[in-house]
């Protein structure tokens, strides 16, 4: 089986040990060990928190550089809704198309336009009277992969629709297919990405076999250079963009708003989002009709590879929204006739991702969850975090795992435990 790609990775010659990420990782994806951060593959969602409270920019996100689009013929820039938010109000969003297209990309397409589509095929797919309730947004991938790993039982409750990324990725690909004469190992699609989990969703796609897209971008890794080309650019070209309400979903609320729901419940920031899903789990939002969950604080203008501050560029999103047209330049009824053929919706099954097998033998794993539980019950419960685990009850984990001993515990250290074997 092919090993399960992560976009988050940790340049250790950086890394001091500080605890920082560990503290803020929502999933206990983290421990420190040897004054080193280490990372949990399996517990990973590539939120971007560790990426973004990282004091020494030990955690980064493995993304492609624009040597890659020497790979291809013919390369397509996404331009994700976020962009929106990243640039001064006074700089027209034209230029920044047209300075992205300078970087070395021979065509550009925005996201919002792709979002505007997903908007029409989600509205079509609520209305089926068989979904669970609360429905869930698909947007995020992080959310998506936390659902996988940590709320199981609400994945018959995600929107069967793919993501307005992937929806981009295919319409723009096969346009510039028809329209150039070009095969498909001709073209590279490149997502210039806000966030580490789309980078993750390109290499392991959720709820489609293989990803629309070739690459994907940071967008802080090429900001100066789109802002140079877009402030110096002498020819503008004028580009198709989507409207008010495509662009909106980049901030939290902005998709619901698109679809015109009324019940919905909105929330951004990955504890945030844990919080709620758990109330999901457990029956009590069932008369909610829709979740939009974001990761990021504020939606995905909070993305960890973006360059501005979240809530200035969620303002600028608004300041848009306020003067764009909320006109969907999209034929409606073509959408429509491709939403009835499929084509917009996600055709794997989701799968559930387990974080932790203690044991293949169920009765050898009963009785590791009662010695986790009577450890954790010796432990002093502080959560400081000393030991390298985030909490006492991880470290209880490590312990029956084998990763760790009773004496990472600076207050058990050296003292004797009636702990039985």
């Amino acid at each position: 089986m092919k090993e399960y790609f992560h976009s988050v990775i940790l340049d250790e010659t950086k890394c001091n040990g500080c605890t920082n990420c560990m503290r803020r990782c929502p999933t206990e994806a983290i421990r420190i060990k040897d004054k080193k951060a280490h990372i949990i593959k399996e517990r990973c969602i590539d939120c971007g928190e560790c990426i973004r409270v990282c004091p020494y920019y030990a955690q980064n996100s493995a993304t492609d550089d624009l040597n890659k689009l020497k790979e291809y013929k013919f390369n397509i820039a996404i331009v994700p809704f976020s962009m929106y938010g990243q640039f001064s109000s006074d700089l027209d969003m034209d230029k920044i198309f047209q300075g992205i297209k300078s970087l070395g990309f021979d065509y550009v397409y925005d996201e919002a336009h792709a979002a505007d589509i997903a908007t029409i095929s989600i509205k079509q797919e609520i209305k089926k009277t068989d979904l669970p309730k609360p429905i869930i947004s698909s947007l995020c991938p992080a959310v998506l992969r936390l659902i996988q790993i940590n709320f199981p039982s609400l994945i018959d409750n995600i929107i069967r629709i793919e993501s307005p990324m992937e929806i981009a990725g295919r319409l723009a690909k096969k346009k510039v297919m028809d329209e150039y004469n070009l095969d498909s190992d001709e073209v590279g699609v490149f997502y210039l990405t806000h966030c580490p989990a789309k980078v993750t969703s390109i290499k392991n796609p959720i709820g489609i076999k293989n990803s629309y897209i070739d690459g994907a971008i940071a967008i802080k890794r090429i900001y100066g250079d789109i802002l140079r080309n877009a402030t110096t650019v002498k020819k503008v070209e004028s580009f198709s963009k989507g409207s008010s309400l495509g662009i909106g979903w980049a901030k939290v609320g902005g998709q619901s708003e698109a679809l015109g729901i009324e019940n919905y419940i909105a929330v951004d920031g990955i504890e945030n989002v844990i919080k709620v899903l758990e109330e999901a789990e457990l029956g009590k939002l069932d008369n909610i009709d829709y979740i939009e969950a974001m990761a990021c604080v504020g939606g995905c203008v909070g993305g960890p590879l973006t360059v501005e501050n979240p809530f200035i560029a969620k303002s600028r999103i608004r300041r848009t929204i306020e003067e764009k047209s909320k006109i969907m330049r999209v034929n409606e009824e073509e959408i429509l006739n491709l939403y009835k053929e499929g084509i917009f919706s996600l055709t794997e099954e989701i799968e559930a991702k387990g974080i932790m097998k203690l044991d293949e033998d169920i009765k050898m794993a009963i009785r590791k969850i009662e010695k986790i539980k009577q450890i954790t019950d010796s432990l002093p419960g502080l959560d400081c975090g000393s030991c390298g685990a985030p909490t006492c009850r991880a470290l209880a984990e490590d312990i029956v795992l084998g990763y760790a001993t009773i004496d990472n515990c600076v207050f058990r250290m050296n003292k004797s435990t009636n702990i039985s074997k």
